[in-house]
């Protein structure tokens, strides 16, 4: 028996033997690490990409404390999308299957309400479900949530990217303070932080490491004569490194609407932030490049600075910054964990004193290297996955995610993993879908109502 063996945990001997008869004796990593706090009672945070064996972690978790013969909904597993949570239910069941009597209730939008009523209304062990549909249920008395001992968040960080922080605020306030809460996410940002301190009890952090641990930036520098070359330098990097996003920091606002314009003649997707944008423009510059809609934002540092716009596939610098505190401050948007960050920093003559200062600051000697060879590169930009539609209602006409979420992925609808993220405003809304489907999506939502309303849509142009 090694030390990893589910047979070394505390777990209910008919899970234990169900374990053994689907061919499961290892525990994964996050298993392993994340399953003795679970079966102790403890909330949890636990980080780790899809695949790493999170739902067997918080389902034999859940699974193992469940009173069967309490038939009562005890447990609430709420999901970004349909079809995770139809997987996820799916799991739960097969991990379930040596337990008589247990009952899996999926409540998802997309699909017909009141087949759901009906099951509901035969009662339900856990309750596996998506924020928009479970909260509709809890606004019409059709769902209580008054017995639920233990919360699961799973995929939480994309459930706050697709917008569902609200819905979760309303459904979590219907649930006993006195419970076992597990979160699990793909990513740590900022909100994860924020809801947890909320709404956990001094969880214990968990991370399932990926294969390379260590966040690492590879600098490159690169000589060019002028503004001419400059340009075409920025065009040659990005062909040859294809980051699905990143950012060209420029020292002036000019400079930002030149290289955006130019960039785009090129046939990328680029968007400008600077400070004489108009603050619809602004704000449509940011939804589309945070929802991966557009994959190069050129920008200012004054236009970037405080924007949740971490976690970049690569930083150009299109000049040395002025101040080499801010050289290191925008390489450092970049390094995803488990891969390495690419910061590119042109310079030429005229700011051989910058670049002797930033040599004095890094404390090391900066070789300068040769350009890609234009000749070995494609000449295609990539083109970014996403793009995104505008909604001409919002929170003023009740509009919330998980209506535009159902919208799109009902009946011939498009899947949910082919949503990204919904924003909502006081009248309007954007959502991003895969450019493989936009018009289906357009269709969909045209055809469909909001709220009982014609809503107007439209695709905002790259």
């Amino acid at each position: 028996m090694t030390a990893n063996a589910f047979s070394t945990l505390n777990l209910n001997p008919d899970l234990l033997h169900n374990l053994i008869s689907l061919g499961y004796e290892e525990m994964t990593e996050i298993q392993a690490q994340s399953l003795p706090h679970i079966l102790s009672g403890k909330d949890l945070i636990g980080q780790g990409k899809t695949g790493s064996g999170k739902t067997a972690a918080f389902g034999l978790g859940l699974l193992n404390k469940l009173n069967v013969k309490r038939f009562r909904i005890q447990t609430l597993v709420l999901c970004p999308t349909r079809e995770l949570a139809d997987q996820v239910a799916k799991e739960l069941r097969k991990l379930a299957r040596t337990i008589h009597n247990i009952k899996i209730l999926t409540l998802c939008g997309g699909v017909p309400f009141g087949p759901q009523v009906g099951s509901l209304e035969h009662g339900a062990h856990i309750i596996v479900g998506t924020p928009g549909r479970v909260e509709d249920h809890l606004g019409r008395g059709t769902l209580t949530l008054n017995d639920v001992d233990t919360l699961v968040l799973d995929e939480a960080d994309r459930m706050l990217e697709m917008g569902f922080q609200a819905s979760l605020d309303a459904i979590i306030s219907q649930i006993p303070s006195e419970r076992q809460t597990l979160l699990f996410s793909a990513t740590f940002p900022k909100q994860i932080e924020a809801i947890s301190n909320k709404i956990m009890n001094k969880p214990e952090m968990v991370e399932a490491k990926s294969e390379h641990t260590e966040q690492t930036i590879a600098q490159h520098f690169f000589k060019v004569e002028d503004d001419v070359q400059r340009i075409d330098a920025i065009r040659l990097l990005l062909l040859a490194h294809k980051p699905e996003t990143s950012i060209v920091f420029c020292n002036t606002k000019r400079e930002v609407q030149m290289v955006a314009d130019a960039l785009n003649n090129f046939g990328f997707s680029a968007v400008a932030l600077h400070g004489d944008l108009e603050q619809r423009d602004r704000d449509q510059t940011l939804v589309r490049f945070s929802n991966n809609s557009a994959s190069i934002m050129v920008a200012t540092d004054v236009a970037a600075r405080g924007l949740d716009i971490d976690n970049l596939d690569a930083v150009f610098n299109y000049q040395i910054a002025h101040d080499s505190e801010v050289h290191v401050h925008r390489i450092g948007r970049t390094g995803r964990a488990g891969s390495k960050g690419i910061a590119c920093t042109l310079y030429s003559d005229k700011e051989s004193y910058k670049f002797g200062l930033l040599e004095d600051y890094l404390n090391k000697t900066i070789e300068s290297e040769l350009l890609p060879d234009a000749s070995v590169l494609s000449t295609t930009p990539v083109k970014p996955k996403m793009t995104t539609i505008q909604l001409d209602a919002g929170k003023k006409q009740k509009i919330r995610p998980g209506d535009i979420l159902g919208a799109l992925t009902g009946d011939n609808g498009i899947e949910g993993s082919q949503v990204g993220k919904i924003q909502l405003g006081a009248t309007w809304a954007y959502v991003a879908v895969e450019r493989s489907v936009v018009k289906k999506a357009l269709k969909k939502l045209s055809q469909d109502k909001l709220k009982g309303r014609n809503v107007r849509t439209r695709q905002l142009l790259d």
